[in-house]
């Protein structure tokens, strides 16, 4: 029995950080065992907010790194650039003429913008492109272009999902037939649980990310920066609720969070103790993944191969889902 299959993307417009890689990355890359895992650097969604090309191209190529560093494999699995993909673009023309434009005004991205530009007393649709507006009709393209049954996301992406699905009803309504694949969101409960240095959820809007891939002094340094509260070394402390130990359970096992958990709570343990080990235990994880992201970042020229690879591969996949669409509507296939 053929396995279903799984889009991931992942824009490209920032360093990769322990949110991303806990978020999205380490769960996506978990699906390759039970579905035929698809996954692609979102560089035109990108360019919604990254105007310089020196830093598409920089963050693109980080992006490519990590997913290899942390364990993709371009020989069973699909990795690709958006923008190596043109049928992306065509389907994408294609689904505007069967999408509602309440769909696009309800839809998160711009309904955050403009409920900020109404309480900041602005014209709704200040600062607001139209590759922001239509977001969701690309990524509806993105999706339905590789006949994906499942897209991991957060709850708060589920919407981007449920939007793709009904272009895709839509089409196949009014062409009495089944021309794309109607997909299904699987919800990752830990998308938004990954702790930052100040507490709040990891993000680069709060500017509370741990890069993952710091070298080891920069990352020691960093965690000694984790905010904790103003407990004294000899006072009890509780591991729940504690920045650092939040994220300590990322990368440690059961046992040893049972130790530091037993640490805090015997008294004598100062946040300095709790931070090298949350270093120690992070570094046990990272290193090796550390050490394939160096080599594979040094060595662009293969990456452009596995990327354009991944994109020959995807095109084959894409002609065909465009064939059909075209089909359908009764242009030239």
């Amino acid at each position: 029995m053929q396995k279903k299959v799984s889009l991931t993307g992942i824009k490209p417009t920032g360093t990769p950080h322990f949110g991303n890689y806990f978020g999205a990355i380490k769960p996506a890359l978990e699906l390759a065992d039970r579905y035929q895992a698809r996954y692609f650097i979102a560089d035109y969604h990108a360019l919604n907010t990254v105007k310089n090309a020196q830093e598409m191209s920089d963050h693109t190529y980080e992006i490519a790194a990590t997913w290899l560093a942390c364990g993709l494999d371009p020989e069973k699995c699909l990795i690709y650039r958006q923008s190596d993909v043109p049928e992306t673009f065509e389907l994408s023309t294609f689904l505007m003429a069967f999408t509602a434009k309440g769909f696009m005004n309800r839809a998160h991205a711009y309904k955050a913008k403009s409920t900020d530009n109404l309480a900041a007393e602005k014209d709704v649709d200040a600062g607001v492109n139209m590759g922001l507006y239509t977001y969701p009709v690309l990524m509806a393209a993105d999706i339905l272009l590789y006949d994906t049954d499942i897209v991991p996301v957060g709850r708060d992406q589920k919407q981007h999902v449920e939007i793709t699905a009904d272009i895709a009803q839509c089409i196949n309504h009014a062409y009495d037939q089944e021309v794309l694949r109607i997909p299904e969101p699987i919800i990752s409960e830990s998308v938004g649980l990954i702790p930052g240095m100040d507490g709040r959820k990891m993000s680069k809007s709060y500017n509370n990310t741990i890069p993952l891939f710091l070298p080891p002094k920069k990352l020691r340094k960093l965690i000694m920066k984790i905010v904790t509260n103003s407990q004294e070394v000899e006072e009890v402390k509780e591991p729940e609720g504690c920045n650092v130990f939040g994220l300590y359970k990322l990368f440690a096992t059961e046992a040893q969070q049972d130790i530091l958990a037993a640490k805090y709570r015997a008294g004598g343990m100062g946040w300095g103790h709790a931070k090298q080990d949350l270093y120690e235990a992070i570094e046990a994880v990272i290193s090796p993944m550390r050490d394939r992201y160096d080599a594979f970042i040094q060595d662009k020229d293969y990456l452009d191969k596995v990327l354009l690879d991944g994109a020959d591969r995807a095109r084959e996949i894409a002609r065909n889902t465009m064939g059909r669409a075209r089909k359908a509507a009764g242009f030239r296939h």
